[in-house]
């Protein structure tokens, strides 16, 4: 491939990065300035190599960034480079770890992580995926989910279980965001708050974690950290999908 090939393939995924949304051949070829069949070439190698998918209308998105190698469905790819400096600003503003994460079916799935600067910290194994509704970042996904995505999900719980996860989501709604004093980890809390996309569906969530002790003495800060950290993002979303309109 030419020099020339190469920039237009890196102009590609920078353009499609900015903004984790569907995109028409017409739309990435006016954007880029390029012939549609030399776009359309670039779309189905990106296809083919599994950094886009086309969804039903034909349209193309997103999934995963050079070094992304989940693969993973959605759009994680350019979730990521999105939230990562957000989420590491607030990392370093209140000194807990910082976590991405994504609902995949009934569980929660965390993308990245980002650990403070300080000897004593809260890590986390993210090859293990955690029940949405045993975890703060589960409670504000499907807080900000449809009645019928919440319902579906409670339908196959115990009763106890049932009603402690719908008062957690009213609280969730209510604050817009959870803090879970009592985490799956023994002796760690964390904090979540929705990621929204432009049309106001929920796309993943901010998870500040840390020590319970520690994290229940700053709980103002934290908890507002991860509140604005996921408005941050979800505001560079909706100002990038107007950018492309």
């Amino acid at each position: 491939m030419s020099g020339r090939g190469v920039e237009r393939i890196l102009d590609l995924i920078e353009w499609f990065a900015s903004f984790p949304g569907t995109a028409t051949l017409s739309e990435v070829a006016a954007a880029l300035g390029m012939p549609k069949s030399s776009a359309l070439q670039m779309l189905r190698t990106m296809t083919e190599r599994g950094y886009l998918q086309r969804d039903a209308k034909g349209d193309y998105l997103l999934v995963r960034l050079p070094g992304d190698v989940t693969g993973a469905a959605g759009y994680n790819g350019a979730l990521l480079a999105l939230a990562a400096p957000l989420i590491a600003k607030a990392v370093e503003d209140v000194l807990e770890s910082g976590f991405l994460a994504v609902m995949e079916g009934r569980d929660i799935r965390y993308l990245n992580k980002i650990l403070p600067d300080r000897e004593i910290r809260y890590d986390r194994d993210m090859t293990k995926s955690r029940p949405a509704h045993k975890v703060a970042s589960g409670i504000v996904i499907l807080a900000a989910s449809s009645p019928e995505v919440v319902d579906a999900y409670a339908e196959e719980l115990p009763a106890e279980e049932r009603e402690a996860m719908v008062a957690m989501i009213e609280r969730a709604r209510r604050d817009g965001f959870f803090f879970n004093a009592q985490g799956v980890v023994e002796g760690a809390a964390g904090v979540a708050a929705p990621i929204l996309d432009a049309s106001g569906r929920v796309v993943g969530a901010v998870n500040i974690s840390g020590p319970r002790e520690r994290m229940a003495a700053a709980a103002d800060q934290v908890c507002k950290a991860a509140k604005d950290t996921a408005r941050a993002i979800t505001e560079m979303i909706a100002r990038r999908a107007v950018r492309r309109v």
